[in-house]
């Protein structure tokens, strides 16, 4: 009996561990499959491959990038202008984004996909590659704007602005298109469906239409620029800060912004401050009756000689200067004194008149000894009543007080 028992417990193990082998086989089957099927039928192995290239691209970007655009520096270096310089220096965040798009493909390659998924990543790899190329573009007008102000003699800075906002635009919807076109979306059906949407709103947008080749007119007629003082009659007066496409934007001596529809500046009258030669001092100044000739001939010789050798003025023929004895007014003997400063800033304008007004007081008062006249009237008397002199007034008599 013993020998019996312990040849069952034998047999009972045996098959016990028969049992356990098969399930850590079945495990372990389940196990594989897991691995061989992973994401989307994808190998899990795989997948990690592919997480790991990607991972080694983002820790390799920094020193890629350095190493790249040191490479891209020493190149233009030799070429003896900083044009090349600041436009790599505007395309740096494109550049550091190639590892990452290198990271992508390279990721892709080890996943070894295929089907419909191959065809999705590789739109994916293709889209971000010509986003990359397009983005360094865009960037890369800005500097070109930068080193191209030689044209602002020939198309004026307004015209330049425009035009390279009109280049960033283009840039900007050509790349959409290829994008677009990379993902299989036809453009010239899209742009046909555009054009009749674009007639639609273009009945609705006749100012907007209007404005813009308000604005062309002023930029190509240069009436004025930004940073230059304007005055438009009966809308606003102050400085230009920016040209626009609808409207030009210009801040009050209050500092208080105005933005004007540039239709309305094509068509308006605009004095340019700016772009004066001289500022003018138009004063007429009156004296006494009772100045002599020779004080005003002394009068006006002294005002004109001041004007004469003062380098602040301008002098004939480029201007014209005088001092004459213009008018007998009410209760003054006129001067008129019409003449140019060679400043035309304002705060030095207003300096130059101040000294002048005080150096005409001194001719006035202290040199000609007369004075200034000021509104009064004079009573005349022709004659008195006939008779003696008026009767003296006697108060009736009564109490004293």
């Amino acid at each position: 009996m013993p020998e019996a028992m312990a040849t069952e417990e034998k047999v009972v193990t045996s098959a016990q561990e028969a049992v356990q082998t098969v399930e850590i086989k079945d495990l372990w089957s389940e196990v594989v499959t897991v691995w061989n099927h992973g994401f989307m039928g994808i190998d899990v192995g795989k997948i990690l491959s592919a997480l790991v290239i990607f991972a080694i691209f983002l820790l390799l970007r920094g020193a890629l990038t350095k190493y790249f655009l040191h490479y891209l520096r020493s190149w233009t270096q030799k070429s003896g202008n900083d044009v090349d310089d600041k436009i790599i220096e505007a395309i740096i965040p494109p550049i550091r984004f190639i590892p990452i798009v290198m990271g992508v493909f390279f990721a892709a390659q080890a996943l070894q996909l295929e089907g419909v998924l191959a065809v999705f990543v590789g739109q994916v790899v293709r889209s971000m590659i010509a986003f990359t190329i397009f983005w360094a573009l865009h960037r890369s007008l800005d500097p070109i704007r930068r080193i191209s102000r030689k044209l602002e003699k020939v198309l004026t800075k307004a015209m330049m602005d425009w035009v390279f906002k009109a280049l960033k635009t283009l840039v900007m919807f050509i790349g959409g298109a290829v994008i677009l076109e990379i993902w299989g979306i036809a453009i010239g059906p899209l742009l046909a469906g555009l054009g009749l949407f674009g007639a639609a709103v273009a009945l609705g947008a006749q100012d907007l239409f209007k404005n813009l080749i308000g604005g062309l007119t002023v930029i190509i007629e240069k009436r004025f620029h930004a940073g230059e003082w304007i005055k438009v009659e009966g809308v606003v007066e102050g400085v230009v800060e920016e040209i626009g496409f609808r409207s030009t934007k210009i801040r009050r001596f209050d500092k208080a912004p105005v933005h004007v529809p540039n239709s309305d500046l094509s068509d308006a009258v605009v004095t340019n401050f700016s772009r004066m030669t001289h500022r003018r001092i138009y004063w007429k100044i009156g004296v006494t009756y009772s100045t002599s000739q020779d004080q005003l001939r002394l009068i006006r010789q002294e005002i004109e000689d001041y004007l004469t050798n003062n380098e602040e003025f301008a002098q004939p023929p480029e201007v014209s200067t005088f001092v004459r004895l213009d008018s007998f007014n009410d209760s003054s003997i006129d001067f008129m004194i019409y003449c140019f400063t060679k400043t035309t800033d304002w705060g030095e304008w207003l300096r130059i008149k101040e000294d002048f007004a005080l150096v005409i007081k001194e001719i006035v008062e202290v040199k000609a000894g007369t004075g200034f006249a000021f509104p009064s009237q004079s009573i005349y008397v022709e004659s008195l009543p006939d008779g003696s002199a008026p009767e003296n007034f006697v108060p009736p008599a009564g109490k004293a007080a």
